[in-house]
């Protein structure tokens, strides 16, 4: 029973390797095509766009993911169906059941894959892929980082961890040095309100100045930064909600609430990404009807045609109900795995009526 197990995991991995590879491929060609408008503005050139695609490949890989497993399960087992390899498996007393379940096995490997790639991986290449390309058409004499940027002011060097929508900058240190180009005091703050004014006002900060031998600390709630980036400089390297991980999701989103400012585009991502591992087990899930469910003499290209039609079909439904969850003011958690729900029932419901 291992043996089948395996055997039918492996085809799976492959289809959906397969499609993976054919759907990223040409999603980053359309992304590359876009991108050559932005050559020559700044210091922005072809290099830079190669680097810039490639860095966002795991995003695509991320988005991609659903669709590839519900047409990567189609297509192995509909390759698997046409050659009567699944005749002889249900001959031999393997039961529909029991060949979904090898199906689910390695999904549930495939939603893990998905989760790690979600936290660790994706977020900060895509965080870096648009601040590059921000930097490099603005050409505002910042220094990127892969934590943050640098900028200078007077005698002044300051890093920003990260700028978020709504004028809001976290984790500040603040570099102050003296004319003799000695450090005279190092400043930290957790997080930070951008004016339009150039004025950044510091919150929660730790100062340390030094003075000859002695290191003097100071706790201020407040702290005012004069003429440092304004609001439209600070939007070139803002990140995009989608472009965080969940648990910086988490994090901002409680920020935001503290605040009293509304977080819910946030708190929309944030399920959206939750989501997606559910939404790939669905998906593979409802590829199983698609093969078992369908009368014999249904071809294997049918059924590819018409599981991208579901596919693209959900994606763009998932999309659409999620906004206007907004725009009604529901919850994010129902907009976004009510379709997932939707395709679960679904999906049961077809598999019990399999022959």
């Amino acid at each position: 029973m291992k043996t089948l197990d395996r055997y039918i995991g492996v085809r799976f991995i492959q289809s959906f390797f397969l499609v993976i590879f054919i759907l990223v491929s040409l999603f980053s060609f359309l992304e590359f095509v876009a991108q050559l408008d932005d050559i020559g503005k700044g210091n922005y050139q072809l290099l830079n766009v190669f680097a810039y695609i490639g860095l966002t490949i795991p995003r695509r890989v991320l988005d991609m993911v659903p669709m590839a497993a519900l047409l990567g399960s189609i297509i192995a087992l509909g390759m698997l169906a046409d050659k009567g390899e699944l005749i002889v498996m249900r001959a031999s007393g393997l039961s529909v059941q029991r060949i979904c379940f090898s199906v689910l096995a390695t999904g549930a490997l495939l939603m893990l894959a998905t989760g790690i790639l979600e936290e660790y991986v994706a977020p900060p290449m895509e965080q870096h892929a648009r601040l590059s390309r921000s930097l490099a058409i603005s050409d505002t004499g910042i220094l990127l980082t892969k934590d943050g940027f640098w900028a200078r002011q007077g005698n002044s060097f300051i890093h920003v961890g990260k700028t978020l929508s709504g004028g809001i900058a976290t984790g500040l240190d603040v570099y102050e040095g003296d004319k003799e180009g000695g450090l005279r005091a190092f400043i930290h703050a957790r997080e930070a309100d951008i004016h339009n004014n150039k004025r950044w006002v510091l919150k929660d900060i730790q100062k340390k100045v030094i003075e000859e031998q002695r290191i003097t600390t100071h706790n201020l709630p407040t702290m005012a930064l004069e003429s440092f980036l304004s609001t439209e400089q600070v939007n070139i390297l803002e990140l995009p909600p989608d472009s965080l991980s969940p648990s910086d999701l988490y994090k901002y989103n409680q920020a935001l609430r503290q605040r009293g400012q509304n977080a819910d585009t946030y708190v929309l991502a944030l399920w959206q990404k939750l989501a997606v591992p559910l939404t790939t087990g669905a998906m593979v899930l409802l590829a199983l009807p698609f093969v078992f469910g369908p009368p014999r003499g249904t071809t294997i290209g049918l059924r590819i045609t018409v599981g991208a039609m579901v596919g693209i079909g959900f994606y763009l439904a998932n999309q659409i109900i999620g906004y206007m969850g907004l725009l009604l003011e529901l919850h994010p958690a129902v907009t976004t795995l009510a379709p997932v729900a939707a395709i679960l029932w679904i999906a049961l419901w077809r598999l019990r009526q399999a022959p």
